[in-house]
């Protein structure tokens, strides 16, 4: 009796055993290491199996208490990442609140709500949005490049018309001086001019500031071109004028302020107009030497945020000054062509 007692004791160790040997790996099947279960879905977002590797991250268990979380919190971000490339965006923000309710301060996942609220809000919304954020920056700026403008246009004219006046004298070493002046401003870049007058005066004793530079630099260059568009306008009047002012008994220098040179301003008006509506865009080239105005802080702002719509407002900006300078000699013209007109 006793031994078929130890034999069914044996034979039920041994079942019991077996059924250990039997259950055993399915639990450790059922509860895969999660540092695997990680590492197989990074390799199936490299192979490009994206719907794969979320169903890998979302059986990643949420941590126990006192357990560390770094491997669940990589899990739900990579997912939400992969959810917000596919545009499921209500999916990638769930995956950022599952976070967020284990671990609140979680920035990244905080980071990635916001982008999710931004890609859903409509492009004219977010436009809106972005004018009200960064217009003000865009318009302290649009006043340092209004200064320049306007500084320019009045230093250039006068400066243009001493240099046609030197261009057509018949004194031929200073007409040769002036003409030289007008070759160099003319011949070669703007940008390089202002380059030469920041970075080049430098070292041989001359230092100025970004706004001196600017205005100098925009000033001689203008200055050059308007030479040439007034001495046209001065030859385009008939040398007759001269010689009857002169047979009434004015000097050359009467004559030309009170003959010649008003009967120039209708013909000035739309090469000059237009030379003033590309210095509003050659303000940009200011940018290059530190002088923040429309065009730099834009530059700076789009790439801080990488937001085009900056460049968009910029470009609005320079479209409503140009339009109002375009409208204002227009009508500037038409004053000044009245009795020509009639």
């Amino acid at each position: 009796m006793e031994i078929v007692i130890c034999r069914l004791s044996a034979v039920i160790t041994a079942l019991s055993l077996s059924i250990i040997f039997l259950i055993s790996p399915a639990s450790i099947l059922a509860q895969p290491d999660k540092y695997e279960v990680l590492a197989q879905a990074t390799r199936l977002v490299n192979s490009g199996d994206l719907e794969g590797a979320l169903v890998l991250y979302r059986q990643i268990p949420a941590p126990q208490e006192n357990e560390e979380g770094g491997v669940f919190v990589r899990s739900r971000m990579e997912a939400a990442k992969i959810y917000f490339s596919m545009k499921r965006y209500d999916d990638s923000e769930q995956m950022c609140m599952e976070i967020l309710r284990i671990y609140p301060d979680n920035l990244e996942a905080k980071n990635l709500i916001k982008q999710v609220a931004t890609a859903q809000t409509p492009k004219w919304l977010g436009f809106l949005k972005d004018m009200q954020t960064y217009l003000p920056t865009l318009l302290r700026a649009t006043v340092m490049t209004l200064i320049l403008v306007i500084i320019t246009m009045i230093v250039s004219p006068i400066a243009g018309l001493f240099i046609a006046l030197g261009r057509i004298s018949r004194v031929r070493f200073v007409s040769s001086i002036f003409w030289c002046y007008i070759w160099v401003f003319r011949g070669t870049p703007l940008l390089l001019q202002l380059f030469f007058i920041y970075y080049g005066l430098p070292p041989l004793g001359i230092t100025l500031d970004p706004f001196t530079a600017a205005v100098l630099g925009l000033g001689l260059n203008y200055s050059a071109y308007l030479a040439e568009i007034i001495r046209g306008a001065i030859e385009s009047i008939d040398p007759g004028q001269m010689e009857a002012a002169k047979s009434i008994g004015m000097t050359y220098w009467q004559a030309m302020r009170r003959i010649i040179v008003p009967q120039t301003y209708k013909r000035l008006m739309p090469p000059v107009g237009n030379e003033f509506i590309a210095l509003i865009k050659d303000t940009a080239l200011v940018s290059t030497i530190a002088m923040v105005e429309l065009m730099r802080a834009a530059d700076q702002i789009f790439n801080a945020t990488f937001n085009i719509f900056i460049l968009i407002q910029a470009a609005i900006i320079y479209l409503i000054l140009t339009s109002i300078f375009t409208v204002s000699f227009k009508k500037l013209e038409d004053r000044l062509g009245v009795y020509e007109n009639r």
